[in-house]
């Protein structure tokens, strides 16, 4: 969860009660019910562009692969092997949704709004976007050499 109050500290309930019925739940803004306040433009278009990317790679399964407002089970977390995430930056959030994925997980959306600008500003930069662009399909990549 954002600690600038960009994620309603009062979801937090809502998450942690559907985490009782799946092993990973994501505060998700692309699900009916869901969205963003108080972002331009340019930042809706990169982020639905993103998410719209890993899907072409990863699949539908999930609707909104960047968000980091999650609860993930105890259980799940240990069968992850988290010494090997590969991601550096803001596309550990894609990795671990992906292996939860590959775990053959239940993964669970909850519609959130995502209000931006309350405290602080995104820290989303180039360098965020080109792991991304480099990373993803290597997820991709590394699951189908696994099968």
């Amino acid at each position: 969860m954002d600690c600038d109050f960009s994620h309603a500290p009062w979801d937090l309930p809502r998450l942690v009660h559907r985490s009782r019925t799946a092993d990973l739940v994501i505060g998700s803004r692309y699900v009916p019910g869901g969205g963003t306040e108080n972002w331009n433009a340019r930042r809706r278009f990169v982020s639905r562009c993103g998410n719209t990317y890993v899907s072409l790679f990863l699949g539908s399964t999930i609707h909104d692969w960047t968000g980091g407002f999650r609860c993930y089970r105890r259980e799940l977390l240990a069968r992850m092997n988290l010494a090997t995430v590969r991601a550096k930056g803001y596309i550990f959030q894609v990795e671990l949704a992906w292996r939860a994925v590959q775990l053959g997980a239940d993964v669970d959306e909850l519609p959130i709004r995502f209000c931006d600008g309350i405290e602080g500003q995104s820290k989303l930069g180039w360098h965020s976007i080109a792991e991304a662009l480099m990373e993803v399909p290597q997820m991709y990549l590394l699951s189908v050499g696994s099968r």
